[in-house]
């Protein structure tokens, strides 16, 4: 349920609603815009009269929401989330990219990517240091040794870090991680999802291999029930009965969440496509589509790479893509936010 209260409300009367809405033992979500204020009750609301709250002078409208998502929904909150990391805000009119390596492999190999993304204009460094493998005898990933690299490589660079946590028993590892990155393959591990909700740090949820939208926006409530709101969505492609490509890259996701939900979202072409080649033209599709952030990996020697090499940019061809996408930004109303 939904609560617009007229913009000249005096505060008592505010607060002695929202006083009234807990005692029936609801939580509230109050989002303040420049024109009104938005009161969203988030718990079971079938004891609430909505004719007796519609008649309360300061009340505007009352509005039941079918969406189970209360949180994540755009009616709650109708502006557009921002969430800062270290001073690079993703959402509204800001464009972020985040980019590295799929896997950590050496102090060399990362901090000498990450010197290149930053010099090509990306603002976060991407980088596996825990690797969920389809195959058990595949790379796993560094583990703890590689978020301690990639520190190494912030130290270096300043660059905020954006890393994957395959399980809550790994949660101490990553206090001084910027972004917590939660994979497709744990985006219904709803356990996972509660912990990470704690943290207060920003997360990053990417959309399953055959998760629909709605079961997406239910996983980032999980996330945000636990008090965390700084969420931010990625469309990673989804499993389809095409073979040419790793997955099926689902761009009209972008705009439909962007009508259901108030969260930014980011696009991930290089485990969607598996294709270098396809990277750039899908990159560029996903900014065209109205994506707050793209997600590339890049690799100093893909050929070599230990995990997805054949989907990784080689650095120039990176940064030849991030003039491509700052030439194109201004079309669609957005600017970098470095």
């Amino acid at each position: 349920m939904i609560i617009a209260v007229k913009k000249q409300c005096e505060e008592k009367q505010f607060n002695n609603l929202i006083d009234w809405i807990k005692d029936l033992g609801l939580d509230v979500h109050v989002s303040h815009g420049d024109h009104s204020t938005v009161i969203g009750l988030i718990g079971d609301t079938s004891r609430v009269d909505i004719d007796l709250i519609s008649t309360l002078d300061i009340v505007e409208s009352v509005q039941r929401v079918q969406e189970p998502y209360k949180n994540a929904n755009r009616k709650f909150h109708p502006l557009d989330t921002e969430v800062d990391i270290s001073g690079h805000k993703i959402g509204g009119l800001n464009f972020q990219v985040i980019a590295g390596p799929c896997s950590v492999e050496s102090e060399k190999q990362i901090i000498e990517v990450a010197l290149a993304v930053k010099d090509a204009g990306a603002t976060m460094l991407r980088g596996g240091a825990f690797k969920p493998r389809t195959s058990p005898y595949a790379f796993q990933g560094l583990k703890g040794s590689g978020i301690e690299l990639l520190l190494k490589a912030k130290a270096e660079t300043g660059l905020p870090i954006v890393t994957e946590l395959t399980s809550v028993n790994y949660i101490d590892m990553f206090k001084d991680v910027d972004v917590i990155q939660v994979g497709a393959r744990n985006m219904q591990n709803f356990e996972l999802l509660k912990e990470v909700g704690k943290t207060g740090k920003p997360i990053l949820l990417k959309r399953g291999l055959a998760n629909t939208l709605q079961e997406l926006l239910m996983s980032a409530e999980y996330i945000m029930a636990e008090g965390d709101c700084e969420v931010i969505l990625c469309e990673r492609g989804i499993r389809t009965f095409e073979t040419m490509t790793r997955n099926t890259l689902d761009l009209s996701a972008v705009p439909v969440l962007k009508e259901k939900t108030h969260l930014p979202i980011i696009v991930d072409p290089s485990h969607a496509t598996g294709n270098s080649r396809l990277v750039e033209p899908m990159s560029l599709a996903a900014v065209g589509a109205g994506a707050d952030g793209l997600i590339i990996e890049v690799h100093n020697d893909p050929v070599h790479a230990l995990c997805d090499g054949a989907q990784s940019l080689r650095p120039e061809q990176f940064k030849a893509l991030m003039g491509k996408i700052g030439q194109m930004l201004p079309i669609v109303g957005r600017k970098f936010d470095n």
